[in-house]
């Protein structure tokens, strides 16, 4: 990645902040060399706040961080696009962005896949996924497999009621996997998309 910050204004260049699920712009900042660096490490979004004048992680007093999925320079290399996952509401205001547009996706699998972001970055002593997460990717993966294996079971029963949620505790742990190794079901989509073509 080759942002060119000799262009910038005071060594700062424009970072376009966008929903890696809904594909919503959620809002813009300003990041110099060290809040790229600390962005690309710590895999949570870090401007440069002009009226601070220092580095400023955002939700670092919300504690709804921006967790980083993907980073774009745009054709002149002096604009950043970073896709991520927010673990709330963005604008200071308490709005889903910071244009007060609501950042809802109809796919409730998007939403869904939010929370599963939150639990990961944010454990639970009460929540089921966190405590998945917890136990590693062995067992993350061993749940996955045991979920397709009763789903195999149900397909070949004639109970649809339980054929379905077979299906749902399926898709819910493969998601939690995805995230276990650093996915989310837009990279899965991107594979599908391109094998289509």
């Amino acid at each position: 990645m080759q942002i060119d910050f000799q262009k910038s204004v005071d060594g700062l260049v424009p970072a376009v902040i966008q929903d890696a699920a809904t594909q919503k712009v959620l809002m813009l900042g300003y990041m110099n060399r060290e809040a790229l660096d600390k962005t690309l490490l710590e895999k949570k979004v870090t401007f440069f706040s002009r009226s601070k004048q220092r580095l400023w992680t955002k939700g670092e007093e919300s504690g709804n961080f921006l967790y980083v999925q993907d980073v774009k320079v745009d054709c002149d290399c002096d604009t950043l696009l970073i896709k991520a996952s927010p673990a709330g509401p963005v604008c200071h205001t308490g709005a889903d962005t910071c244009w007060d547009e609501k950042n809802v996706s109809n796919d409730f699998l998007f939403k869904l896949e939010g929370i599963i972001t939150d639990r990961l970055n944010n454990p639970s002593e009460s929540s089921y996924t966190s405590k998945l997460f917890a136990r590693g990717i062995n067992k993350v993966a061993q749940k996955v497999g045991e979920e397709a294996v009763e789903l195999v079971i149900e397909a070949k029963d004639n109970n649809d009621e339980l054929f379905l949620n077979e299906s749902a505790d399926l898709l819910f742990h493969y998601l939690i996997l995805l995230q276990a190794k650093g996915f989310i079901l837009a990279n899965v989509i991107e594979v599908l998309e391109k094998r289509h073509k």
